[in-house]
């Protein structure tokens, strides 16, 4: 058969695969999926990278006989797709049950984790999706994407900021979503640390209008995407994120106990890492591999969690479906991952020898940085759900008066742009947030 202009042949092992590749002026090799890439050995992909040979995904069967496909539209096989785990089940059936019909709002639309809630919503029959997020350019690529890949889903793009809360009122009052899936956030640590004020104003002051909102208009689920980092923090960015959950979580408990007038659940996810995500450790290594290295590490030792961004958005559309509300879902990452070996096996699928080859330099801790992540704090249990890889923590309850009356004048410090003021009264509201190659160390000492 052929795809194209070009001949395909079907091959069963590496070694009828390099005969061919000796014979014929081979381009690319496909597989059926990520499964069957997972399972062949790092040697093909090796000997694929060094002779130049694209791997690329091979298409449905309907399409291929449609003659629709061209070699230049097939999906490449991407690094990070080879260091995933294995494949992440769902229950389909349930979530599209709860999903279809449905006006879904997904704040932080064009970012990564967004961007991918956005592709999978697409595919449950939603009465309308509409995204919201203040970077233009990549709200403009999301658009592009969707309106080619799904012409008869209605999706409205919205472009604004959580952090001001009329324009936050008019898109509620305009749509009336039932679901809102929040993944609206500043995420990168170091720019956070020096911008602490820039964090609690969009991480905790954002959450607090988009939630509030939501019960404001009768949502009736309200999914906050959070982070490993918030569990015993050691930097801003996890620190406000903590902020945000515990307001989330008080606000939840309030309309649970009748303290509070509302229809609202609210459910929280945590997890780490996410493979290729904007600014991340895989996109970087690319592009260092691609200038010659050297590949940058913080520390020899420092370790992460890992998971793709597609894996990440399917658990955390089974833990929204699978909430009753005021729970926080834990994913299981799986083993955590050194980064320095990371390096190493990225120069050595690029057919290169690390250390010959390609350096790996050794940088220095950023600061905040830890060495490794937490995913729950000392002081939380978890309890296992119908799905093995989603635990549910037990939490401290907090009180939302309680809240509130610290919470106020934390924004009021951030509005002001007070930086030390705002780290301290964090780690006020925060006992276990510790700095680490901080500037805010000096705020831990005892006085």
């Amino acid at each position: 058969m052929r795809i194209g202009i070009y001949k395909v042949y079907f091959v069963s092992d590496q070694a009828e695969f390099n005969r061919l590749v000796n014979r014929y002026n081979i381009k690319a090799i496909l597989f059926t999926d990520y499964k069957v890439v997972k399972e062949e050995s790092e040697r093909l992909v090796r000997f694929c990278e060094k002779k130049k040979i694209r791997m690329l995904l091979l298409p449905s069967i309907d399409e291929l006989q449609g003659g629709k496909i061209q070699l230049r539209t097939l999906p490449e096989v991407r690094i990070e797709d080879l260091l995933g785990r294995e494949e992440i089940r769902i229950n389909m059936e349930e979530i599209a049950n709860s999903l279809r019909g449905k006006v879904v709002l997904v704040t932080g639309a064009a970012g990564s984790i967004g961007s991918e809630l956005c592709r999978q919503l697409c595919h449950f029959g939603l009465k309308q999706l509409v995204l919201f997020d203040s970077a233009e350019t990549p709200m403009h690529n999301i658009r592009l994407e969707l309106e080619e890949k799904f012409p008869d889903v209605e999706f409205t793009p919205v472009m604004g900021d959580i952090r001001m809360i009329h324009r936050v009122e008019s898109i509620y009052q305009r749509f009336h979503p039932q679901i809102v899936f929040h993944a609206a956030a500043y995420k990168h640590v170091p720019l956070m640390e020096e911008n602490p004020c820039e964090a609690v104003h969009t991480n905790v002051y954002g959450t607090r209008n988009v939630a509030d909102m939501a019960v404001k208009y009768e949502v009736d689920k309200f999914i906050m995407v959070s982070t490993d980092k918030a569990v015993n923090p050691t930097n801003v960015m996890g620190a406000s994120k903590r902020l945000a959950e515990m307001y989330v979580q008080s606000l939840s408990i309030a309309i649970s106990k009748g303290r509070y007038s509302g229809k609202t659940r609210f459910i929280t996810t945590r997890f780490g890492n996410v493979l290729g995500s904007n600014g991340s450790v895989i996109p970087r290594f690319r592009e260092q591999l691609a200038k010659g290295g050297p590949l940058t590490v913080t520390h020899p030792d420092i370790i992460r969690y890992f998971m793709t961004i597609p894996e990440a958005c399917r658990l955390v559309l089974e833990a929204a479906f699978m909430g009753k509300g005021n729970e926080i879902f834990v994913f299981d990452m799986g083993t955590p991952v050194k980064i320095a070996d990371l390096a190493r096996r990225m120069i050595e699928l690029a057919g290169l020898v690390p250390e010959q080859d390609i350096e790996i330099k050794y940088t220095g801790l950023r600061p905040g940085e830890k060495l490794y992540e937490e995913l729950l704090a000392t002081k939380e249990n978890t309890l296992p759900t119908e799905n093995e890889k989603i635990y549910r923590a037990q939490v401290r309850e907090y009180d939302y008066e309680d809240i509130c009356t610290v919470m106020n004048p934390l924004i009021d410090l951030a509005i002001r742009v007070d930086k030390m003021g705002t780290v301290r009264m964090m780690k006020g509201i925060v006992p276990e947030f510790k700095s680490k190659n901080s500037v805010y160390e000096v705020l831990d000492k005892v006085e």
